[in-house]
């Protein structure tokens, strides 16, 4: 074993064979992959990369599934079994792209539109070029793996069945029998999203960020058991413990309002976006067999995506290259913090919500939605305004995840049961999903900054969503700006006649016409 001081879970020990595995390229490329993406141009601490996330990643796993054995030997968990657990841990993220989810979630899906792709993907396809391109079957059999089996159980692991499950088929996958099914729960739990991803970021990425983690992940390891539930094993908890379950879940929806999503965070992800489009023709990585990739195609081979990471950045911002002129501004906008403006924020009423279909039409309908009555100064078009939609939940859409959790009680710990919301407290949430639209805007001179502004509030008119949320102080720069653009006095008496949308304090969301004179 090798010892790891963590600044998470201190000094952690690691098999040989997962050591083997971090001392690989393939591996240590993490190492220059920001974990939190753009967010560290907002929090000064979030500076921590993929490489160490993953590292803690496999030690806790390692951790549930040792405990499990302890605990209950007739379950038959195997040394194969605890060290391939591990090894999924560890490689869980090895397909992340530069800045982690600004790539797939947000670059791969305008660059390449018509692919599917997704981190779990790459890191199934990354794992396995890790292990041909370092002759690791060997190491595996060594230590007592059988690779055609195991390579395929750790697959599945990562990113769950590797082929669509046949149709009437109990048993979708094939790395282990249906008897080791709760193993399928332990690095990424497709039944209700509690595994150790989520509890190694959420300390990880609290601890980086300066925020509070109310989560204690050791707790759940203490009252873990496997139960038989709809004739699968699964992992359950004690019923004491449904509350601090309902706090993990508000806890991760806590770290998406005021870090994952935070607004300006969010708008650098998008110019970093907007930079690596505008680059991607011009921009080549060498694959397998000589081959030229782009940023946006290094994905269909791992030998250019292994050498796709943050580095892009500046290897873009430092370039001479008269081709990257327009990538090269963007990121320089962003290195004198010239950002987009944020110009408000709405929510759907009640249950309607937008489609994912119908993201790339709302620039279009802001543009359009024009108040007949204000004096607009400056024309918008439609690509000069950015709609993000934001879908926050508490990682099962609208669903309860907590209804896809089973307990115990002290009395029988061999009978699983189901908990209620309504048994646990009436203060908990209602719904368990919404979406937040926020607009931005890439000209950032004032009577531009003014025109969206009222453009965004017709629209929200239009679509009867709720009443926008302006940043204040934005808001108030803006009219700053007008003001000494038109030259007016202290006394606002040279003001020109303008007409401007000012709201209501009530949450009725009428909204009074004001001439200022």
């Amino acid at each position: 074993m090798k010892v790891i001081n963590d600044p998470i879970h201190g000094h952690i020990e690691l098999h040989p064979l997962l050591i083997r595995i971090i001392d690989t390229p393939q591996f240590q490329r993490l190492r220059y992959i920001k974990q939190l993406g753009g967010s560290y141009y907002i929090f000064p601490g979030a500076s921590h990369n993929r490489f160490e996330h993953s590292l803690g990643v496999g030690y806790l796993a390692g951790c549930l599934v040792r405990a499990l054995r302890e605990k209950q030997p007739e379950l038959q968990i195997s040394a194969r079994d605890v060290l391939c657990v591990q090894i999924a841990g560890l490689c869980h993220d090895l397909g992340h792209g530069p800045f982690s989810h600004m790539f797939d979630g947000r670059f791969i899906p305008l660059a390449r539109p018509n692919v599917k792709w997704t981190h779990e993907q790459g890191s199934v396809m990354m794992f396995e070029h890790l292990i041909n391109s370092n002759g690791l079957k060997a190491d595996m059999e060594y230590y007592g793996l059988i690779p055609e089996e195991d390579i395929c159980f750790i697959k599945e692991l990562i990113t769950g069945p590797l082929e669509s499950p046949i149709k009437d088929s109990s048993w979708p996958y094939k790395g282990r029998p249906k008897e080791k099914s709760f193993l399928y729960e332990i690095v990424a739990n497709k039944r209700n999203g509690i595994d150790v991803d989520k509890w190694d970021y959420f300390a990880r990425d609290c601890h980086h960020l300066g925020i509070q983690n109310n989560f204690d992940y050791q707790r759940f390891i203490k009252f873990a058991r496997v139960c038989e539930v709809d004739n699968r094993k699964r992992i359950c908890t004690r019923d004491k413990e449904v509350g601090n379950l309902y706090d993990m879940f508000h806890t991760r929806n806590s770290l998406h309002r005021r870090a994952y999503q935070h607004k300006v965070g969010n708008i650098i992800d998008t110019m970093i976006t907007d930079a690596f489009l505008k680059a991607d023709p011009y921009i080549e990585i060498t694959g397998a067999e000589g081959k030229k990739y782009h940023i946006s195609t290094a994905i269909d081979d791992m030998e250019a995506f292994s050498k796709l990471t943050d580095n892009i950045f500046l290897e873009i911002l430092y370039s001479s290259d008269p081709k990257l002129d327009a990538a090269r501004e963007i990121l320089r906008k962003i290195e004198y913090r010239n950002l987009y403006k944020y110009v408000g924020e709405t929510k759907p009423k009640g249950k309607t919500k937008i489609e994912r279909e119908d993201y790339k039409c709302l620039p279009e309908e802001i543009a359009s939605a024009k108040p007949s009555d204000i004096l607009l100064e400056a024309e918008l078009k439609a690509e000069d305004l950015i709609v993000d939609v934001i879908n926050m939940d508490y990682g099962m859409e609208d669903e309860n995840p907590i209804d896809h959790v089973r307990f115990y009680c002290k009395s029988d710990l061999s009978k699983p049961v189901k908990i209620t919301k309504d048994q646990v407290s009436e203060l908990l949430p209602e719904r368990f999903a919404e979406q937040l639209i926020r607009v931005y805007c890439k000209k950032t001179d004032a009577k531009s900054l003014f025109a969206a502004q009222q453009h965004f509030v017709q629209w929200c008119l239009i679509r009867d969503f709720t009443k926008p949320q302006f940043g204040t102080a934005h808001f108030c720069s803006t009219w700053h700006q007008l003001g000494q653009h038109q030259g007016w006095g202290l006394n606002h008496l040279k003001v020109h006649s303008l007409t401007c949308l000012v709201f209501s304090g009530d949450q009725s969301w009428s909204c009074w016409l004001v001439h200022l004179h």
